[in-house]
């Protein structure tokens, strides 16, 4: 992902550059200051971030916006008629996300429910206006629900046990959570994210347990690595 975003962000430079070259030297005569141009610094970073980034939502989100303040600086729209789309706008960008989350399924919750139906227990960390460390060294781990509203949680599984596949649900909302893994597994991320989102800095490993996370976040944010 990396990778890709350099290639991208690189060839939008490129093209930047060369405009403003060619207007310099007459070649072309593109207005890049038009009305509305200021826009282009939320369209174009949300659009190389639907290319780069695991969760789309945000980004769909931040198009959205940007187009709609482009058009009323375009007098397309007027900035009355705005906030009476923008709302309606997000909800059907949430919504359309979850439709879809709920069409291709949720490892997560499924792994979660199962285990509760057969009667176990999650591993459970909540922070509301404070902060909190979980470490599960030398235990093995199936399943956690982490919670942080305006607070921490930090969740360490470096040293767990962790011998099949396994689920994390989370929920950060203006929080934060941190989720150390064992190098020999693999992440996978299904999240509904609002002005958030979820960062997986973790690599691939062939043949090895899958850690599925599912989570929400609103304002907040959760970095698995």
């Amino acid at each position: 992902m990396k990778k890709t975003g350099s290639v991208i962000w690189g060839i939008v430079l490129i093209a930047a550059g060369a405009l403003f070259a060619l207007n310099a030297l007459n070649v072309t005569n593109v207005d890049v200051f038009f009305d509305g141009w200021w826009t282009l610094f939320i369209i174009v970073p949300c659009a190389v971030g639907l290319f780069t980034e695991r969760e789309k939502t945000g980004n769909i989100i931040g198009i959205a916006i940007g187009v709609l303040l482009l058009l009323c600086c375009r007098d397309i729209l007027s900035f009355s008629m705005l906030w009476k789309l923008l709302i309606p706008a997000i909800i059907v960008i949430i919504g359309l996300k979850m439709v879809f989350s709920g069409l291709f399924g949720n490892k997560a919750n499924e792994i979660i429910d199962k285990i509760k139906q057969n009667g176990g227990e999650t591993k459970v960390g909540c922070a509301t206006f404070s902060g909190c460390d979980l470490n599960y060294g030398g235990e093995v781990f199936e399943g956690a629900e982490l919670t942080a509203v305006f607070g921490g949680v930090d969740c360490n599984l470096k040293n767990a046990i962790i011998e099949k596949d396994c689920a994390i649900r989370v929920s950060a909302i203006f929080g934060g959570i941190d989720i150390l893994v064992p190098d020999n597994v693999n992440v996978k991320v299904s999240s509904n994210c609002i002005f958030g989102g979820i960062s997986n800095k973790t690599a691939s490993h062939k043949d090895a347990p899958t850690i599925y996370v599912s989570g929400t976040c609103m304002f907040g944010g959760v970095e698995i690595k």
